[in-house]
């Protein structure tokens, strides 16, 4: 059994394209099995498959299995991505950019890194430490938890390729507009001082070439960091998704989120989310709960957003690098074009 384990973990080394081949025919497989599992898990418990309990159930055996596969997938080729896009390569890329392009490409990185909204403070701090212009750096610090791989690949399976693109497409618009008026507004001054007094460091470029077995290799502990971590806030999302789903009355929801609720539903929608905090994969299905139940879409995506970008552990870290003043203007900027968002998105849909 020792000798056959070894031969399996030196597999991805050895082999590396195998690897690849083999590992995705089984996570193909394994997806389109989904529906028929929950299915069968449901039947063999001693519930009505029509009660509120039992559409509850196959909710949550179907949903956790796809969210975590998702996940799972999603992360380990960004791991293998972002062996591209290191800290130190991505505060290079931004260094010496000028307005507005910098901006954009910051924002597109946002994207492909797969920072939360706490673990990216830290780069913000180095790219200020770089020089990087503080627009530059909100706007890759709004993109990041918001807009990144995991959560346009669960949209896409969740609501289809047009949902996915116009929160693309929105979120990055939102990155950019509110980097560069943060940039306009010169509020340089209202960084802590002791982060405008650190020493600047020079943003080089880490060019390491990577074998791609080292690359599948970055791409399993990925795997096993980020959904080692994130897993209990899935189960979380999908119970919370499963309760809505079996038991919260369609009228009742859509008496206050739906389309033809009053104009306030998306203010309070994003005003309920603040408080909370969760990653893009744990909130999706309460969303996915939320919209089956008739939830206006940009109501819904509305609450999403201002839990991953205006999240209160995320305001509690940020306090420590920006002053009342500058995160009272992040917020409000922010939260002005998530409104405008969920406004857009209930008005086109």
């Amino acid at each position: 059994m020792s000798i056959l384990a070894s031969n399996l973990i030196r597999w991805p080394q050895k082999q590396p394209w195998a690897f690849l081949l083999i590992a995705t025919a089984v996570w193909w497989g394994l997806y389109q099995g989904l529906i028929p599992f929950s299915e069968a898990v449901v039947a063999a418990l001693p519930v009505e498959r029509q009660s509120h309990l039992g559409n509850s159930l196959q909710f949550f055996f179907y949903d956790t299995p796809k969210v975590l596969l998702l996940l799972t997938g999603v992360v380990f080729v960004m791991g293998m991505v972002n062996t591209y896009f290191t800290p130190e390569r991505t505060r290079a890329l931004l260094a010496g950019r000028t307005h507005g392009v910098a901006n954009v490409m910051a924002s597109a990185l946002g994207v492909v890194t797969p920072f939360c909204s706490c673990s990216s403070v830290p780069l913000f701090i180095g790219f200020v430490q770089a020089r990087v212009p503080l627009g530059v750096t909100f706007s890759f610090l709004i993109m990041a938890p918001m807009v990144d791989a995991v959560a346009l690949s669960l949209l896409f399976s969740l609501f289809g390729w047009k949902i996915a693109a116009l929160y693309l497409g929105f979120g990055m618009a939102l990155g950019v507009i509110a980097g560069l008026v943060m940039g306009a507004l010169k509020q340089e001054q209202y960084l802590e001082d002791w982060v405008r007094d650190m020493p600047q460091v020079t943003a080089d470029a880490d060019l390491q070439q990577l074998t791609l077995a080292e690359r599948i290799a970055a791409g399993m502990a990925a795997v096993r960091d980020i959904v080692g971590k994130v897993w209990p806030y899935v189960l979380g999302g999908i119970a919370v998704g499963a309760g809505i789903h079996g038991y919260v009355p369609q009228a009742f929801l859509a008496s206050f989120m739906g389309n033809d609720a009053a104009w306030w539903s998306v203010p309070l929608a994003v005003v309920m989310g603040v408080p909370m905090y969760a990653n893009t994969a744990g909130i999706l299905p309460v969303i996915e709960a939320l919209t089956a139940k008739g939830a206006a879409m940009g109501t819904a995506l509305a609450f999403m957003m201002s839990v991953v970008a205006l999240s209160l552990p995320e305001m509690i870290i940020l306090r420590k690098v920006l002053k009342l003043r500058l995160m009272a203007t992040f917020v409000g900027i922010v939260a002005t074009g998530i409104l405008a968002v969920g406004f857009i998105f209930n008005a086109i849909l």
